[in-house]
């Protein structure tokens, strides 16, 4: 029988979620000015700009899942 997930277990799984998201948002730019020639300069330009969006939704997608879940950084209520 399978038992509860550990903690370190979850946080493994939850930084390969980011880290995926995050790739997935910082690729795509560069993907999408291929259709148009771009120089290397400008495939770089939008690989950076990829990789700070990215970094952007990781960090508030973060926050946002824990309000919901009443993560580690916010104290739990009592009813």
């Amino acid at each position: 029988m399978v038992g509860p997930m550990s903690d370190a277990e979850r946080d493994a799984g939850n930084r390969k979620i980011k880290v995926g998201f995050l790739v997935l948002v910082a690729v795509s730019p560069p993907l999408i000015s291929l259709q148009w020639n771009p120089t290397p300069l400008e495939l770089l330009a939008a690989l950076g700009g990829g990789i700070l969006l990215g970094v952007l939704l990781v960090w508030y997608l973060g926050r946002l899942a824990d309000q919901f879940t009443g993560g580690s950084r916010r104290p739990r209520r009592r009813r």
